[in-house]
């Protein structure tokens, strides 16, 4: 449903933006808009879905406080990756390194 609503918008506003019936054509098309955006069942859906958001709004900022914290705990990758380099770097060859340190 939510692709669909996307995709509708899009082609209004693509409508819109390239009509080349002038700005006749855009006000029937804003009139529409307006009596569409302004009528009660689209209010109360616009109500459900503000009062959803509202409701798992501190969920969503649970979930996300949880998930920052599970990456500030993580090991950065920068670390790993240099430790483990380093020690190969040290096991090589003198030629070995002049040759990867040139790339």
């Amino acid at each position: 449903m939510r692709g669909k609503l996307v995709l509708l918008t899009g082609v209004a506003i693509g409508y819109v933006l390239g009509a080349r019936a002038g700005r006749e054509r855009y006000e029937q098309i804003k009139r529409v808009a307006g009596k569409l955006w302004n009528d009660p069942r689209v209010q109360q859906q616009r109500h459900n879905v503000e009062e959803f958001a509202k409701d798992k709004a501190p969920d969503v900022v649970e979930y996300l406080s949880e998930s920052a914290k599970k990456v500030v705990k993580r090991k950065p990758a920068a670390e790993t990756s240099t430790s483990s380099s380093t020690g190969s770097r040290a096991k090589a060859s003198p030629s070995a390194r002049a040759s990867s340190q040139k790339k």
